[in-house]
């Protein structure tokens, strides 16, 4: 069995870095607070064993070898990086787990067939650049220059910020992985919702994961006087915008299973006393269906080119991101259910709307996700908590799934 006291330990000691005064964390892609994050995270792989290294997309590697090191690598891992002021579980949970997982075999003087790495990928989130899985995508050899382009709010991009952190944008295409590398990835995560919770269980096999598509909605009007500018005459780009946002709550409560977030929203000028010329707004449309979303989407723009000509608003909009949802595989599905009835736990099955990096990899081997308990299915929030009991839980449960695809002995 893990150690699930380390464990709980080091998730306690990795959420001291970016800790805000909530009590919730932000570390953010290619920041001295991310550098501190992956380095505790070495300090840990190393006490396990591991042999350290970091790739030119800045993924955190730890590998343990196999009996046989040239069979393809059994992969574990997840994130470091957060939302603003986000929660202490949303990806540290699966990088720790999978130290724990290597250290417990290392301990136990566990043998396995295939070499098992832990990876910490840079950037899961897409918090700062509104562009995520920055080093899955790289992993996966599907990260293009053209989208090292995109830019903070401070106006300094993907490969900007790369070289201050010292690593070298031209080389992005040397972190790329052959799909023989690969045998299985494996990802230990909180739920993020509620399913779990409401059937009583710790922890869940996940059969699939939905994926957003990202858009920016931009509406140009014409500044005016608020006060001297009568309103039969106004062309007021926010008003057409929170217009367009119930619009967009309307559509995707009508699917039953779409979810639709408006996240972040830009006013100019900005001042009181003027009616707005342009905003921005962001526009985050999810399902586990890529039809169904893509259906969405194209209603949802219909009805918006529609509202802003009857408005007299200029409208433009562009794609961020779009991922396609993929489903979680039988072999690696098979491992985790052989896992909880060998621990005299009860396979429970249910779908993530959350995206994650694995989906960037099913194209290189088969992938599959553990889920644990999340208390109120809160998550990206500082009140984002799973007990030390599920994830002790969850970690065993890795823990076998991960000897049954290495081959362990």
């Amino acid at each position: 069995m893990v150690d699930g006291g380390r464990l709980w330990r080091r998730l306690s000691e990795l959420a001291e870095i970016g800790k805000q005064e909530s009590g919730g964390v932000t570390r953010l892609s290619f920041t001295e607070e991310e550098r501190a994050a992956k380095d505790l995270v070495a300090s840990y792989m190393e006490e396990a064993g591991l042999a350290v290294r970091e790739d030119a997309a800045g993924n955190l590697f730890g590998r343990r070898e196999g009996k046989d090191p040239d069979a393809p690598t059994i992969l574990v891992g997840s994130h470091v990086d957060s939302v603003y002021d986000g929660g202490n579980f949303d990806g540290p949970l699966g990088v720790l787990a999978g130290v724990e997982v290597v250290q417990t075999m290392q301990e136990d003087g566990v043998e396995t067939e295939h070499p098992v790495e832990v990876v910490a990928f840079t950037d899961e989130e897409g918090a700062r650049f509104s562009f995520g899985m920055i080093g899955s995508r790289a992993l996966a050899g599907t990260l293009s220059p053209e989208e090292l382009k995109h830019e903070d709010a401070n106006g300094i991009s993907i490969a900007d910020a790369m070289r201050d952190y010292g690593l070298d944008p031209d080389r992005i295409e040397e972190a790329a992985r052959q799909s023989d590398s690969l045998a299985a990835y494996a990802e230990l995560h909180i739920e993020q919702g509620r399913g779990l919770e409401n059937e009583g269980l710790p922890a869940g096999v996940v059969t699939g994961i939905a994926a957003p598509v990202w858009r920016r909605l931009i509406f140009t009007g014409e500044t005016g006087h608020a006060g001297t500018t009568p309103m039969v005459l106004r062309h007021d780009a926010l008003a057409a915008a929170a217009e367009v946002m119930a619009v967009i709550e309307d559509e995707a409560s009508s699917t039953g299973t779409s979810v639709a977030t408006v996240g972040q929203l830009g006013v100019e000028p900005g001042g009181i006393n003027i009616i707005p010329g342009r905003v921005e707004i962001s526009v985050d449309l999810r399902d586990i269906d890529e039809g169904t979303r893509d259906r969405l989407e194209d209603r949802i723009l219909t009805r918006v080119r529609e509202l802003c000509e009857k408005r007299g608003v200029g409208f433009e909009t562009e794609v961020l991101q779009r991922m396609v949802p993929v489903s979680c595989s039988e072999t690696v599905r098979g491992a985790v259910r052989a896992a909880y009835e060998g621990l005299g736990l009860e396979p429970y099955d249910l779908a993530s709307g959350a995206a994650h990096d694995g989906m960037q990899l099913v194209r290189l081997c088969p992938i599959g996700m553990i889920f644990i308990r999340s208390r109120d299915g809160i998550s990206h929030n500082p009140d984002e908590w799973s007990s030390e009991e599920d994830c002790a839980t969850g970690v065993n449960v890795l823990y076998s799934t991960v000897l049954d695809l290495a081959g362990g002995t």
